[in-house]
């Protein structure tokens, strides 16, 4: 029995010895991507070819970290240049059949695979290590894009929380449409920043355009309150509408410590104007 070094080793010098032939059959198996391997290379300057033998010779040599890094960078590179899944997972099953191919045209011209046992310890190695490879890619992959998401959600939410100065020492803070968990903290922390940088002494928080608000945002919204009272600013509310009043008041949640009511904006602003 030879051992599984012993077969890599056969397999990759056949596949460099035929390295055209390999390249067109590999091509020939993925058609979707073979038509765009030039956009590829041009757009994220990844270059398939030379990646398809890369992993071929890591799965071979059971290089365990150097698969785990190279679908972690593959990962990230697909995901950066918005490279679809679905290109990737053509691309690697065609790899895998290719290699296959090649496998089985050496073991009939020189039987590298004496027995099963040769056979199935082989089939478990390479397909064990693709398989390894591909989901090290999707994690990576959507790790990525997760991140991706919520930097630019983060980006729109900080924009959605406009503090208008309307005076020196007086700002307006007015939020519209629905507050989440993820907005209330965006809203905590631009506050909170603008407060301390700017010196704002009144901050008018209009809630007239929000469309819902849930109980445990409410929490978050009094703690952020008090917070704001705790830098020495006085905040007032207005705009106050009677469903979410109800649902305050349900819920046993009061301003009154640390915020004003008032009725409009308008109305709160002939104030300071």
């Amino acid at each position: 029995m030879k051992t599984i070094y012993n077969l890599s080793q056969e397999i990759k010098d056949f596949i460099e010895e035929n390295d055209q032939e390999f390249e067109d059959s590999l091509l020939a198996e993925a058609v979707n991507v073979s038509s765009k391997i030039s956009d590829i290379l041009e757009k994220g300057n990844i270059d398939l070819l030379r990646n398809a033998r890369r992993l071929i010779f890591y799965v071979m040599d059971q290089k365990e970290e150097e698969l785990k890094s190279f679908a972690e960078i593959e990962g990230i590179a697909w995901a950066e240049h918005a490279l679809t899944l679905e290109l990737k997972l053509e691309w690697v099953q065609a790899i895998r059949r290719t290699l296959w191919q090649f496998v089985s045209t050496l073991d009939e011209t020189k039987i590298i695979t004496q027995d099963r046992n040769d056979f199935y310890a082989l089939e478990k190695k390479i397909n064990d290590k693709i398989d390894q490879f591909l989901n090290g890619f999707f994690i990576s992959y959507s790790k990525y894009k997760d991140a991706m998401f919520l930097k630019q959600r983060e980006i729109v939410e900080h924009l959605s929380v406009p503090i208008i100065p309307v005076s020196e020492h007086v700002s307006v803070l007015p939020l519209i449409g629905s507050i989440d968990s993820f907005r209330i903290e965006i809203i905590e922390e631009k506050v909170l920043n603008d407060i301390g940088d700017s010196r704002i002494q009144t901050l008018v928080i209009d809630l007239s355009g929000i469309a819902m608000m849930e109980k445990d945002v409410i929490d978050h919204f009094e703690k952020i309150l008090a917070g704001v009272s705790m830098m020495g600013c006085k905040a007032i509310l207005t705009g106050l509408r009677p469903d979410l009043v109800r649902k305050m008041v349900h819920a046993g949640i009061r301003f009154e410590k640390n915020a004003e009511t008032k009725g409009t904006l308008q109305e709160t602003l002939k104030k300071y104007l």
